[in-house]
This record gives structure tokens, C-alpha cells and sequence, in this order.
């Protein structure tokens, strides 16, 4: 049985249950707007489609979101996933690595530098 995603967040301690639950809903997300496989979804496609769900639901504010969650990098996206995965709300492929989240662009460039004043 699948532990509730507040107990895994607790047990956790690095990301809130908001964080988590933005992943996971992230990855339908991301399925449905962007995944050419909809079984499968890389780590980069799934960073790229958590950032414009941030940016559809908090415009300007996604990076303080984010970063108030603990989710300052792609790598943290990873992370989540990756926690997921462990208690099984998520699964990989054997091709699969956390590191597909490693630097998949910049915070800074996709979630300030875009919105012009």
C-alpha cells in the first residue's frame, strides 16, 4: 500500500506536500500537454512541463513558490520523483536517472528573466 503523499513528505523532510503534490500533478500535466510518449515521460520533458504549469498558475510568483518549497533547481524536481518512485506513486524505466534532472535549464532565466516590466 502507497503511503499518504503527507507521510512521505514528513518522513522526507526536505520538500513540503504542496511540493510534492505539484510534481505529481506536474506529470499529468506534462503528459497531457507535452509528452510525445504518454506512457513515458524523460526527466527533461517532465522539467520543462513543470515549468509552464508554474508559470500558468503563478506567472511572475512561480520561481518564489518554488523556492519557498524547497525547489530551487531541476535536480529538486528529480528528487520528488525519485521519492515518489520509492514509494511508489511514480515509476521509472532501467534507462532512468536522477540525473536526467540535473541542469535542465536555469530558475533564474525560465522564471524571471522571461516576464519584462
Amino acid at each position: 500500500m502507497k503511503d499518504k503523499i503527507d507521510k512521505i513528505a514528513e518522513e522526507d523532510g526536505r520538500y513540503n506536500v504542496e511540493a510534492i503534490k505539484f510534481v505529481y500533478e506536474g506529470l499529468g500535466y506534462t503528459v497531457k500537454e507535452l509528452a510525445d510518449e504518454p506512457h513515458h515521460v524523460s526527466g527533461q520533458i517532465l522539467s520543462e512541463g513543470l515549468s509552464k504549469m508554474a508559470i500558468e498558475k503563478w506567472g511572475r510568483l512561480a520561481n518564489l513558490v518554488l523556492s519557498n518549497w524547497n525547489i530551487t533547481t531541476t535536480r529538486d524536481f528529480g528528487e520528488i520523483v525519485y521519492l515518489m518512485i520509492d514509494h511508489q506513486w511514480m515509476s521509472a524505466k532501467d534507462t532512468d536517472s536522477i540525473d536526467d534532472f540535473n541542469n535542465v535549464y536555469d530558475f533564474n532565466t525560465v522564471f524571471k528573466k522571461q516576464f519584462k516590466f
